[in-house]
């Protein structure tokens, strides 16, 4: 095998092109996934300007044709992937601040929000996941990292003195993280035999246009969790929740 390769999807902008940016500072080739090509292509061009190995991949995560095409390139271009890094995902509430999102209140929320949040940040992980699958196993050091958020802690989340207790009750994005956790676990026990590790990364409040650029972390900081459990060695843990400050609890 060549050097590793790795896919980040939802990389065009945000945190997902800073770990784009920090593997291929790391001598990976990169494939940016991104639902627009244009997008996608001027992400992957600057990162190249910066010395990297990037290509851009056309990469709609809810739509399952489009990750096989992925599948079917990555493994026709290179033979096999060693990084998948599950990144694409939405709020639900558009670029605002979780503080904010009043229209994911339960009792209010539209159930579209909810299912337009479960199909990317969810689902889509699943569609993705799979359809690499076959090509992760050819790798001799696999590592799928989904990302997750610190809202997706049902302990952090569910503690009224805790330092999450301000955020406003979510039925769409913060049980959308939630599930995605908990699909973390079920893929870290499935694929433990053939060593490849799975595990979810908080990147904490990150400044994107997420939230309006209200975070007080860099994409930077928030990258570099995430390529840090993406580059765990043989004996790295696998179906854990990390974030900067350690593991977090489920």
């Amino acid at each position: 095998m060549g050097k590793q390769v790795a896919l980040v999807t939802g990389a065009n902008k945000g945190i997902g092109r800073g770990v784009a940016e920090q593997l291929a500072a790391l001598g990976m080739t990169v494939l940016v996934g991104a639902r627009d090509p244009r997008r996608g292509e001027e992400a992957a061009a600057a990162l190249r300007a910066l010395g990297g190995d990037v290509h851009a991949v056309t990469l709609d995560v809810t739509d399952q044709a489009a990750a096989r095409e992925v599948a079917r390139h990555v493994g026709e271009r290179f033979g096999y992937l060693d990084v998948l890094v599950n990144n694409a995902g939405i709020t639900g509430s558009g670029q605002v601040s979780p503080a904010d999102a009043h229209d994911q209140v339960p009792s209010a929320v539209d159930l579209d929000v909810v299912r337009r949040v479960f199909e990317t940040n969810v689902f889509g992980v699943i569609a993705v996941t799979n359809a690499v699958l076959p090509l992760l196993r050819r790798s001799p050091a696999g590592r799928i990292v989904n990302v997750s958020s610190h809202a997706g802690s049902l302990t952090l989340i569910g503690d009224p003195d805790g330092p999450f207790a301000g955020l406003l009750p979510s039925a769409a994005y913060s049980p959308a993280k939630t599930a995605l956790n908990a699909l973390t676990v079920q893929y870290a026990n499935e694929l433990r035999p053939d060593g490849i590790l799975v595990n979810a990364v908080a990147p904490g409040y990150v400044d994107t246009d997420s939230n309006n650029h209200t975070g007080f972390l860099t994409v930077a900081q928030g990258a570099a969790v995430v390529v840090r459990v993406a580059t765990f060695g043989a004996d790295g843990p696998t179906g854990g929740f990390f974030a900067a400050e350690g593991p977090l609890p489920w």
